[in-house]
This record gives structure tokens, sequence and C-alpha cells, in this order.
């Protein structure tokens, strides 16, 4: 254990044993630590784990996912499919009201849909197979293909990010790339706009309007959704000490990303259930921005994957246990269908750095500035931003390491300009494994840089976005596995991303707490005694 871990620990361990804060009383409110600060308010407009997680509480969506990863009808009773597969009617279930009182409608979720789709790879590989998207009459929402698209329901009910969140067609007519910050959705949890602090509190009321389906696997984002609690409130605590004391005296109800050194306290207290809700785990990367200098030059990138080690970038998240996380990893979420070790040989073995510092002058690196950029409020990206940046330094680049909190590097994330006008040269982020399963909604492997919705680092890939496309239309499973290896191949090659490898993330919440479902944390279905 290293002396920041142990400080870490042993800071936890006396905030326990100090005198008990007064928690506030009621048994009917949830009391949850979020992973970070709610930033952007928006499901539609950023790829944000915490914004994902607020946007189901408010808004609903028309499928959700099994813990298989299949569709189920959610705000839709159905469908109908005609025209050998190119003629889609989904019909609303009846009874849907937006939180200000009016009806849900089908030109509601039209506009929805072609708002998501413009920020979403899915959903624009949706588009680009849609002839037409209309509400013929209040219920129905139609789609004429110009060819099949089995993968629809999906798209419309993914558990990935952005989510595809229903809205009034009057905020969904809103440019997709300007934040949306009214919340009116139809979803099970009304947002609480006047009790909100930014940085510190989100507080969410129970939607009595809404009204649960009956039928479906109580999975993920599917099935019915039941609320047992007049209100969730939502706590930013930036200090991990100050959360897992928060936790044991029972003033918080549930840490969603308890830091690994601390897992050994937390599941120490008989008070407290630890578990590892997500089997797909988490994925993390460097993203080098292939619009500016060094990283626009592709034998740079190409050189730094000989400089990582996966290894070293895991155990300074999770510690030394190899139960904790998977190398080596590739473009593919690890041990699902899509993956393979196919072309990894750069990300293996012994890191030489000798042989990196001459690769990079053989590639013309002129010890221009890197700025790399790292969210200190993830500890995991504040662990791997300071490995990436030591590694860089013994390598020779000339690193300017900025450090800051998430919503900060979000917006300077969008910067395309060059570093010395407040642009970037990497950065280092992470997913969850089920958004890397296959191509569908795959940012980090897109080759689309020249799109006004491609991933910042805005990597241009003519062959990688031909691939892509086989896949959509490969015929069976082996057809699209060979596609996927070949992208793996393709992505040594033009490095849109660097695989830093695949951990797991368990979760912390009070014995009392039931209900808690597979996947990422919702809030309904779940009591407390």
């Amino acid at each position: 254990m290293s002396v920041s871990r142990r400080s870490t620990f042993a800071l936890a361990a006396a905030a326990i044993a100090a005198p008990r804060l007064a928690a506030a009383q009621g048994a009917n409110v949830l009391r949850f630590i979020p992973q970070i600060d709610l930033a952007f308010l928006d499901p539609h407009f950023t790829p944000a784990y915490v914004t994902r997680g607020h946007g189901h509480m408010v808004f609903d969506m028309l499928y959700g996912s099994d813990a298989n990863f299949q569709p189920h009808p959610q705000m839709v009773a159905g469908h109908t499919i005609g025209n050998d597969g190119k003629l889609w009617n989904l019909t609303l279930r009846p009874g849907l009201m937006w939180h200000d009182g009016e009806r849900v409608l089908a030109r509601d979720c039209v506009a929805s849909i072609r708002r998501w789709a413009k920020r979403d790879a899915l959903g624009g590989a949706l588009m680009e197979r849609t002839d037409e998207l209309s509400a013929p009459d209040d219920r129905t929402i139609r789609f004429v293909l110009k060819r099949p698209f089995p993968l629809l329901p999906a798209a419309l009910g993914k558990v990935t990010s952005p989510m595809p969140a229903m809205m009034p067609e009057r905020l969904a007519n809103t440019d997709p790339f300007t934040q949306i910050t009214e919340m009116v959705g139809s979803g099970p949890f009304r947002f609480v706009a006047s009790e909100r602090v930014p940085g510190s509190r989100n507080v969410y009321a129970k939607f009595d309007g809404y009204v649960p389906r009956e039928d479906g696997p109580m999975e993920w984002n599917a099935g019915p959704k039941r609320v047992f609690f007049d209100r969730v409130e939502w706590t930013t605590i930036p200090d991990a000490a100050t959360k897992v004391a928060a936790l044991a005296r029972g003033e918080q109800d549930w840490w969603e990303n308890p830091t690994h050194d601390l897992l050994p306290l937390l599941r120490r207290n008989r008070q407290i259930t630890v578990v590892l809700n997500n089997p797909t785990g988490s994925v993390d990367m460097m993203r080098p921005n292939h619009l500016q200098p060094p990283f626009n030059n592709p034998a740079i990138r190409r050189a730094m994957l000989h400089a990582f080690s996966q290894t070293d970038f895991m155990q300074a998240i999770v510690g030394d246990d190899p139960t904790m996380f998977h190398v080596p990893h590739g473009v593919f979420c690890p041990n699902t269908p899509m993956a393979s070790e196919a072309g990894l040989e750069p990300l293996k073995g012994p890191r030489d750095f000798d042989k990196v510092k001459e690769m990079l002058k053989q590639a013309g690196y002129a010890n221009e500035k890197v700025t790399l950029l790292a969210a200190t409020d993830y500890a995991q990206f504040k662990a791997i931003g300071e490995v990436m940046a030591d590694v860089m330094g013994r390598i020779g680049m000339n690193v300017d390491y900025v450090a800051t909190d998430w919503g900060t590097m979000l917006s300077r994330r969008n910067n395309r300009g060059p570093v010395d006008q407040g642009g970037w040269s990497c950065l280092n982020t992470g997913w969850e494994g089920v958004d890397h399963m296959d191509p569908a909604n795959h940012y980090a492997i897109r080759g689309n840089g020249d799109q006004r919705s491609a991933w910042p680092g805005w990597c241009t890939s003519p062959r990688l976005e031909e691939l892509r496309e086989a896949w959509f239309e490969a015929p069976n499973l082996a057809a699209q596995q060979e596609v996927c290896r070949q992208m793996q191949i393709q992505c040594m090659v033009d490095v849109p991303s660097i695989p830093l490898g695949q951990y797991f993330q368990p979760t912390a919440f009070r014995s009392n707490v039931t209900g808690v479902q597979k996947g990422f944390p919702t809030f309904w279905n779940v009591r407390k005694s």
C-alpha cells in the first residue's frame, strides 16, 4: 500500500471514529453520493455517466435493456414491423404524462429521437438508414427505413451514453449542441431545480403522475419502475474519507463508486453492503488529439503504444489484486463476443523507454509541449493521469500536466485549437465496458473526425468508418467478429485511442437498502427499511 493509500485509509478510519454528525431524519428519503458533481443536466448533450444517471430519473425511454442487453418495451406498448423490415410502427402506452401535466405525444418523441441521434453514434447510424421518421397520430411513431435495421429497439433502449431520453417537443427542438437546462421529462422523478446547489447538491422528488409499465424484467433500465421514496438527494462530496465516514454513520445511504483502497474498510462494516453490479467493468484509455502536434503525427501516436504498461495503470487504480482488473485490453470489452487479442502486440511485454525515445526521434518529435488533461474529481482518472505524466516525461516528452475538475476538463476538451490558445494534446478517460462491446456505440474508434458530432480527439480514418459500416451489414456473428478483429488491427495503425486496461468497480450502500438492481445506479424498485 502506497503512502497516499495509507493516508487515505487512516483518514477514513479516523473520520468513522469521530463524533457522529446529526443526520436528517426520514426513512422516505434516499441519500446518494454520485461519482462526481452533476455539471451538465442535458442527457443528450454529454456522454458523462453522472448525467446519464440523472437523465434516467427525470426522463423515460421508448425501450429499456435487460442484463443481456436485449431491448424491452418501456414507454411503448409495442411495435409492428412490415415491408420486409423497412416499416416500423411504435405505439406509445396510454396515459403517459410530462412533469408539467401535458400528455406525451408521438411528435414529442419524434423530435427527441432526431435531437438525440445528432449526438449519438448508434442513433446516427439509425437515422442514416431512415427515409422517414414521423408521427401519423398522437400515439404512433413511424420509421420508414431505406433498408432493414434490426437494431432499432436496441438503439432506442440502450444503456450506453448519451441516453435516448424522450422530452417535450419544445425542448427537443433545441440545437443538440446547446445544453437544455429546463428539466421536464416523463420519468419516475421530478428534478427539484429550486434546491440545486451546483457543486454540492441535487434533489429529485417522486413524480406522482408516473405510471410504471406492468411487465418486463427489472434489470438495468428495463421493466417496471416503481418508486418507494418521496425524495432522492444527491450530495457531491469530494473527499473519499468524508464519503466513507458519511456512509458508515448512516448520514448517506449509497456511495456510487468507492475507491478501491477503502473497500476493505467498508467490507468490515456489517452495516454496509459492497457489491459488483456491472460485470462489464470500466475500460480506460488515453485519447490523443489528432488535430494538433505532436499527436497529429500517426508515427508518434504509434510510439505511445509501446510506452504504456496497462498493468501499471490498473494497479494505480485498484492495487495489486489481479482479480480486480484485466489486461491485455484491446478496443472491445474483454470477455464479450467482439473482443480478441488481434494486433495487440505493441501493448504487451516489458516496456523499453529507450526504444520509445528512439521511435519518437525517428517520427520527428521536436520537443513540442504536450498538454495532458486529467480530471481530479475522478479518483481513477487522477491516478491514471499521474502515471501517464510520469511515463511521458521519462520518454522525453515536454509534458504540461493540467489537472482540473471534470466539468472544466470537458469544456477545454471541446477546443480544437493549439495548446497556446487553450487547446490540448491528450487526455485520459474511461467508459463502462458495455459502451465498448461492439462498434455500434464505440466513440473511441470512430474515424469521423471531420463531422460536427465527432468525439473530441477528432480521429479521421476512412478505413475505420468503412469497417464500422461493414459490421452493421455483417450477416452473422462470425462475420461481425472478423470485422472487429480487422478494426482492432487498424486501430493499432491509426491509434484513435490507446487502451489502458479494464478494472471492476464495486458500489457500496447501507445494508438496510434493498432492491438495488444490476447495472448503473437506478433509483426505482429500491427500498430502505
